[in-house]
């Protein structure tokens, strides 16, 4: 009996590890005459092996079951989420993540339009916490309540936000400009981020919606606190509504064109998965006629993504608030230990720690550059033209004035991507950070 529960006891345990599983499975096939263990347990056993050929936990179980009984699109929509965020994450279920991301979307676009027409299509008069852009990028400080948001915010933009010791003392979106280099960069200081925010709680839909809205990213994690829990709550909610937070977007190229079928170009690259799985999925997103060119290692899921045309790429630093307190150290050990795709820059507002540093990090993330412009013989502006990394000549010509770029014959460039100061260049000269461009017609 003292067995039976102690094998009853560390089987979940076991059934997490693919390892371990296996050989469990050949535990139970061992002749059982040995030792007392009675059918029953032994018919347990192989349920959950027959169940679970993913070693997907309880949690997930209980979330798939919730989704099976769901009557409403919300309620199946709640589940799946939930299922999303408690399946283990391995190659064994790799394709299980993928059907649930594809009902996913699916529902999600229901869900959407029911809303529209219970608002008779009109947008509602709903909650919104629509920031108009100011400046060259907006970025939004994204942290759970009491993350130092709003001290943050008051700190790097000299602006009088009110800070209070409890939650949800902001409870719309702050907006605030930082200048930089000749530019402005809106901050903009949300209201705090809840576990379940994904789902409705909390600040919802208009909160998620603000946070897709801008360019990137700053999250603020709390060191004295429980700074991985933290980052993992933020991360799995964005991740839910469709934001992918220093993830690049697959590097695969689609071309729909008019009949011929699927051609793959880059089938080598293909990981885990067949030219079969990829074509399968592309007719069930009825894409019927396509040149699919993949150019680096994909699975599945990235296929998934690239057609996916709802999720929002963003780049995001971490920012480590309240370096000041006890346990920070600790917190921010814990954290560098956690995360790889991601800059960490511990902070203390009261001792003025890495404030400095800060804009220079968040212009950093935003993939534009400062370019200014003079006239022929005139002087250099003093303001900034922000533009994307990569841009021309041409680009900044169209940028200044529709007429410039019309009538473009050459331009003069000052700066790192010139050979020489006042080097002339054609239109496709690409610029860098900090040139000076003469534009001449």
């Amino acid at each position: 009996m003292e067995l039976k529960n102690w094998l009853n006891t560390i089987f979940l345990y076991l059934s997490y590890s693919p390892i371990l599983f296996s050989k469990l499975n050949i535990f139970l096939n061992l002749n059982f005459f040995l030792i007392d263990i009675n059918k029953s347990f032994i018919s347990k056993c192989r349920f959950w092996l027959d169940i679970m050929p993913s070693n997907v936990t309880p949690e997930y179980l209980k979330a798939e079951d919730a989704y099976k009984l769901a009557k409403s699109p919300k309620e199946k929509l709640a589940a799946l989420e939930l299922m999303l965020s408690t399946i283990p994450k391995h190659k064994g279920t790799e394709k299980m993540q993928l059907q649930i991301k594809r009902n996913l979307s699916k529902l999600k676009k229901e869900v959407e339009k029911e809303k529209e027409l219970k608002k008779g299509g009109t947008g509602g008069s709903g909650a919104t916490f629509f920031v108009r852009k100011e400046g060259a990028a907006q970025v939004a400080l994204v942290g759970l309540p009491n993350s130092g948001k709003s001290t943050l915010l008051n700190k790097l933009t000299g602006k009088d936000v009110e800070i209070g010791n409890y939650a949800f003392t902001t409870v719309k979106p702050i907006p605030a400009m930082l200048p930089y280099k000749g530019i402005q960069i809106q901050l903009v200081d949300m209201p705090g981020l809840i576990e379940g925010v994904s789902l409705g709680k909390g600040m919802g839909g208009p909160l998620i919606s603000a946070i897709r809205a801008v360019d990137a990213i700053l999250i603020l994690i709390d060191l004295s606190v429980d700074p991985v829990k933290d980052l993992e709550i933020i991360l799995s909610e964005l991740e839910a509504k469709g934001l992918r937070i220093n993830k690049k977007v697959p590097n695969i190229d689609i071309e729909k064109i008019p009949t011929g079928g699927i051609e793959i170009i880059g089938e080598n690259f293909l990981v885990d998965c067949t030219p079969q799985d990829v074509r399968k999925i592309l007719m069930e997103e009825r894409v019927h006629n396509a040149i699919i060119t993949i150019k680096e290692n994909v699975t599945l899921t990235d296929i998934f993504e690239v057609l996916d045309s709802s999720l929002e790429y963003k780049k995001a630093i971490i920012v480590g608030t309240k370096g000041d307190l006890p346990g920070s150290r600790e917190g921010l050990e814990k954290i560098q230990n956690h995360v790889k795709n991601f800059k960490i820059i511990p902070v203390s507002a009261i001792n003025n720690v890495n404030i400095d540093i800060l804009p220079s990090e968040i212009f950093s993330i935003l993939g534009i550059i400062r370019v200014y412009t003079r006239s022929p013989g005139g002087k250099i502006d003093n303001e900034a033209m922000p533009m994307k990394i990569d841009s021309t000549a041409l680009d900044a010509a169209k940028k200044v004035h529709k007429t410039l770029y019309k009538n473009f014959k050459f331009a003069r460039v000052w700066g790192d991507s010139a050979k020489f100061e006042g080097q002339r260049v054609g239109p496709e000269h690409v610029l860098r950070d900090g040139d000076i461009i003469e534009i001449h017609v």
